[in-house]
């Protein structure tokens, strides 16, 4: 019989919080991280609001413990900073102590340095250094430096698949541990804000000058984030020779690709319909077993429309609360599905479900409202948590109390 996938350890960083007490503690005080940019140079600095982790990437470096070290982009350090918070989380003194896998997602790498030198390369007259920028670009190249960096050796893979990078990166590692593979994968994803997402979000029409409003009928579009987040997963057999104290189990799991339109869902929420019923199937769990699900919901029209009507679809008229914790993170695209996990299992921990912020009137198109209000001691034993990505790159996660 295949192994229980456990869950661990959780390291994080947003622009609520440099570490999970800190995102926990801004979310139960329902602290947006949304403002304006302060460490990228561009026309929309004033302009476009994002959710921008507060700290130079200097001060990065050294949260990262790697301090004048060349070659570690905004990108690698977040995911550094992450990683090593997780594996202390976990009581993982030496990562190299049991084989360990590292399964990785990002969209834009080292995009956030690369993107500085881009007319230098460009250049056949200029001359200087830029060029060792180039190497960073690829989004392997934070996966292998933090591995490095923290011991990993084996097992490493970096997953690109959008918005719904990390959730497919969880999926991929809880694999590994069924097949007998591994007995610990180390799961997330990464993402830094620059420029180009800036301006290729923007140039879709689809990022809200305000603070963004999800599943709301004036809804007009997402802000953009940034951050890291990781997940310890062990198998059972593993947890208990180590005595490791259990947060969750990620009980199921499903991606789907419903290839409706490069950009855009399908309008009734094929995809998500089906990657939630997959999920919920794997892991033994009926849809009215569910206490909530931390949405997707960027706030852009056509996904929180496709998102509700495959909530309806699947739930009927008995929709658990539901939530988008994007106001507090921005959407931090590759980031968002390891962020929304460690989520779903402080949902657990704490007993809590929590608020969708800046919501106001109902979607003419929909018969269902998000959470608005803090709601604290409800008891909550199953979270779904949807990452839905473009070219429907559909994710859903159930992350369930561990009973052992």
């Amino acid at each position: 019989m295949a192994e229980r996938v456990l869950i661990t350890g959780l390291g994080m960083v947003t622009a609520i919080g440099d570490d999970v007490a800190g995102n926990l503690k801004s979310l139960r005080m329902q602290q947006s991280g949304v403002g304006f940019t302060q460490h990228i140079d561009t026309i929309y600095k004033d302009i476009l609001p994002v959710a921008e982790v507060r700290h130079s990437t200097a001060a990065l470096q050294q949260m990262a413990v790697v301090a004048g070290k060349d070659g570690y982009t905004r990108t690698t350090l977040l995911g550094l900073i992450a990683m090593r918070e997780a594996l202390a989380d976990a009581g993982i003194a030496d990562a190299s102590d049991e084989p360990t896998g590292f399964i990785n997602a990002s969209t834009v790498g080292g995009m956030c340095d690369t993107e500085k030198v881009y007319f230098d390369v460009i250049n056949p007259e200029k001359e200087g250094d830029f060029l060792q920028y180039i190497d960073t670009l690829d989004c392997a190249d934070c996966t292998q430096r933090i591995a490095d960096t923290v011991g990993i050796n084996e097992y490493i893979a970096t997953i690109s698949t959008a918005c719904s990078s990390s959730a497919n990166a969880l999926m991929f590692g809880a694999r590994l541990i069924k097949a007998g593979l591994v007995r610990r994968v180390i799961c997330g994803g990464t993402e830094a804000l620059t420029r180009f997402t800036l301006n290729g979000f923007n140039s879709l029409k689809n990022i809200d000058k305000q603070h963004c409003r999800p599943f709301d009928q004036h809804r007009n579009g997402l802000n953009l984030g940034e951050g890291a987040a990781y997940l310890v997963l062990e198998c059972e057999s593993l947890v208990k020779e180590r005595n490791a104290h259990v947060k969750a189990e990620l009980k199921g799991y499903a991606n789907t690709n419903e290839a409706f339109h490069p950009t855009a869902p399908s309008p009734e929420g094929d995809g998500a319909f089906a990657a939630m019923q997959q999920a919920l199937a794997l892991g033994g769990v009926a849809p009215d077993n569910v206490q909530y699900v931390n949405v997707h919901g960027t706030a852009t029209l056509s996904n929180d429309l496709a998102e509700g009507h495959a909530l309806q679809r699947l739930f009927g008229d008995k929709v658990p609360p539901f939530s988008s914790t994007k106001p507090f993170t921005g959407h931090t695209l590759a980031a968002a599905g390891g962020i929304e996990a460690i989520y779903a299992v402080l949902a657990i921990q704490h007993a809590v479900i929590f608020p969708n912020l800046h919501f106001s009137e109902k979607m003419e198109e929909l018969n269902i409202t998000p959470e608005t209000q803090l709601k604290e001691g409800v008891p909550v034993s199953n979270v779904i948590s949807n990452s839905f990505g473009f070219g429907g790159n559909n994710a859903s996660l159930l992350i369930s109390k561990y009973e052992g």
